[in-house]
């Protein structure tokens, strides 16, 4: 089985946010949960570039798709 080619902390670094785990979670806590019918690149704390980044990479099945799916359903969890 092949490793993912990223992680969350590149994905985090790639949409230039900071990527230290405990930035990670905080980013989660505070911008969980989406509501269920808002997909993860519509939510509004975005910037336009990050929004079409995170479409790109889910719609595109891009390498980052897996990673991305994953933010995605921490982004839906209810805590």
């Amino acid at each position: 089985m092949e490793r993912p080619l990223h992680d969350m902390a590149n994905l985090f670094a790639q949409l230039g946010e900071p990527d230290d785990e405990a930035a990670i979670a905080l980013f989660i806590e505070r911008h969980r949960p989406l509501a269920g019918g808002v997909l993860l690149h519509e939510a509004a704390f975005w910037t336009p570039s990050q929004s079409g980044f995170l479409r790109e990479a889910i719609l595109d099945d891009a390498d980052w798709a897996e990673v991305a799916d994953a933010l995605n359903s921490e982004m839906h969890l209810r805590h």
